[in-house]
């Protein structure tokens, strides 16, 4: 099933993407889809009793009150390759601040003096239920769904401001998550999904999760041994090769006024334009 929440910002409704694309009105059955209602989302009933809200509606973030916004840093081999980086040992983790997420399609802030404003389209996981030392062959069991995410990143704030990534990473607007929460049953294999993002109609990336250095599950047991994994914790596993940073001789960043147009297989696709953070 493909859960959304859609509505003007702070005044979501759950709702659920039926079989003809039309979007049922939940807020009968569930006050939002959130760590509280994610565990129960698929013992949803019979949807063709439920109100149909309109078409063009905005789509928000595809869970509220998320907990933790974890990210893997350089898990895929090429993207690894293009930015000069050792190939990870382990999974690199960071954080990246839940006041940076939006709806799949809204505007994308540049930050105040940024010129080095990156993207990077990613494969998100939200978690469905509590996850404490898990094993890597349970780990799947602990996923309610996935999702698209722009992990946009500030490279100068990331990488020449010394300290931690997370400054770089979680400036406003840069978590777009969405538009779907898709629930596990509908992605078989989350190691085979083909991902892509664009800029103005050209596209940089143009992968697929296969060449995910640590895939999914063994992401999810990873963190697992170090905190506890709650419902709607979201977990961005890392951007394949194609960002502006690794473009040559000269990287490439973004500007105002710009598209980016973006999507993962079975997940939907996303579309932000940039303007500046006033």
């Amino acid at each position: 099933m493909k859960f959304l929440r859609v509505g003007e910002i702070g005044f979501e409704k759950p709702a659920v993407l039926d079989n003809q694309n039309n979007i049922r009105d939940l807020s009968s059955i569930i006050s939002d889809i959130n760590p509280q209602t994610i565990p129960n989302l698929e013992q949803i009933g019979n949807l063709e009793a439920l109100p149909i809200l309109p078409s063009d509606s905005r789509i928000g973030a595809c869970v509220s009150g998320v907990g933790k916004f974890i990210c893997i840093g350089l898990n895929y081999r090429q993207h690894a390759l293009e930015t000069g980086a050792a190939i990870p040992t382990e999974p690199v983790v960071f954080m990246k601040a839940t006041s940076s997420i939006i709806g799949s399609n809204d505007a994308v802030r540049i930050p105040r003096g940024s010129v080095k404003t990156d993207w990077e389209v990613e494969l998100g996981v939200i978690i469905g239920k509590p996850a404490k030392y898990v094993s890597k062959e349970s780990a799947l069991e602990y996923v309610a769904g996935y999702c698209v995410i722009n992990d946009l990143s500030e490279r100068e704030y990331q990488l020449e401001r010394g300290g931690q990534w997370d400054k770089g990473k979680g400036c406003d607007t840069f978590g777009p998550i969405g538009p779907y929460l898709v629930t596990k049953d509908e992605i078989p294999d989350p190691q085979n999904l083909r991902l892509w993002l664009e800029v103005d109609g050209h596209k940089y990336q143009d992968s697929s999760t296969a060449d995910m250095i640590f895939g999914v599950a063994e992401v999810v047991s990873y963190l697992s041994q170090f905190f506890t994994l709650h419902p709607g914790d979201v977990i961005s596993t890392g951007t394949p090769q194609g960002v502006g940073l690794g473009i040559k001789p000269t990287p490439i960043y973004l500007k105002a006024g710009q598209t980016m147009h973006l999507g993962i297989e079975g997940l939907g696709t996303q579309t932000q334009i940039t303007e500046l953070d006033r």
